[in-house]
C-alpha cells in the first residue's frame, strides 16, 4: 500500500479572491499564519529556517547576461538527488534560486540528461560526499561518474574560501541571506519550497529531510569563495 501526501495552501483555493485570501491570513495570529494558510508544519525544536516564504519568494525574469550562475548538486538515491541553478546579482549581492530539480533512483546518466539542457557549459557545485566510489560506478568517484557523463563539475567539492566545509555555518550564511533580503528563490519552483517548509532542526540539531535547500549550501559555500 502506497500513500501519498499533496500539499495545498490558501492559494490553491481559488472560490476566494486574492483579497479574501489576504483578509483571512491576517485575521490569523502572525505565528499561526504559515501554519494555518500553507499547512507548513510546527513540530520539532525549530526550523532550521524560520523566514515567511514571502520574504523570499519573487516572480520569475529574465537573467541579465553578466550574471554569474551556478548549478549545485546533492547526491541520492532511495532520498531524492536534487540540483539548483543559482544566480548572483553581484551589483546588490542577491542570489536567486532560478532552477530546480529533484528525483529519487536516478543514475548519474539519468540525472545528467536532466541537468545538461540548463547550459552544458553551467559549472555544478557538489558535497565532498561525490568523492565516494560506488560499486555501480566500478570504483569511480561519484562526482567523476557526473563528469564522464558530461555535466560540467567544478574540480573540487564545495568549500569556504579557507578550505574547511561547514554545513552549520553553511546554514547560517544562507539564514542571514533570507532575513536580510539577499537570498530569493522563484515562486514557481515548486519543490524547492516543499522541502523548504519540511526543512527542520529537531532536538539532536540534525538537518533532516531537505535536500533542495541542501544542494543551495552547497552553492553559496562556492559563490562566496
Amino acid at each position: 500500500m502506497s500513500r501519498h501526501v499533496t500539499f495545498m495552501t490558501i492559494d490553491d483555493a481559488a472560490h476566494y479572491t486574492p483579497q479574501e485570501r489576504a483578509a483571512i491570513v491576517a485575521a490569523y495570529p502572525a505565528h499561526e499564519r504559515e501554519a494555518r494558510a500553507r499547512g507548513i508544519p510546527v513540530l520539532g525544536s525549530g526550523r532550521i529556517f524560520p523566514v515567511a516564504e514571502a520574504l523570499i519568494a519573487c516572480e520569475p525574469f529574465r537573467l541579465p547576461r553578466y550574471w554569474p550562475r551556478l548549478g549545485a548538486l546533492d547526491f541520492g538515491w532511495d532520498h531524492p538527488s536534487a540540483a539548483v541553478e543559482l544566480a548572483w546579482d553581484t551589483e546588490a549581492d542577491v542570489v536567486y534560486v532560478t532552477k530546480a530539480a529533484r528525483a529519487s533512483q536516478q543514475t548519474p546518466a539519468m540525472q545528467t540528461l536532466t541537468l545538461k539542457p540548463w547550459g552544458e557549459w553551467l559549472p555544478f557545485a557538489w558535497p565532498r560526499d561525490g568523492r565516494r566510489e560506488t560499486l555501480e560506478g566500478a570504483g569511480v568517484a561519484l562526482a567523476r561518474q557526473y563528469s564522464a557523463h558530461g555535466l560540467n563539475m567544478l574540480s573540487r567539492h564545495a568549500q569556504f574560501s579557507d578550505g574547511s566545509v561547514s554545513v552549520e555555518a553553511g546554514l547560517m550564511e544562507m539564514l542571514d541571506r533570507m532575513q536580510s533580503g539577499r537570498f530569493k528563490v522563484f515562486a514557481t519552483l515548486a519543490d524547492w519550497f516543499e522541502e523548504f517548509r519540511l526543512f527542520r532542526r529537531f532536538y539532536w540539531d540534525a538537518v533532516l529531510g531537505a535536500e533542495l535547500p541542501d544542494g543551495v549550501d552547497h552553492a553559496v559555500f562556492d559563490f562566496a569563495v
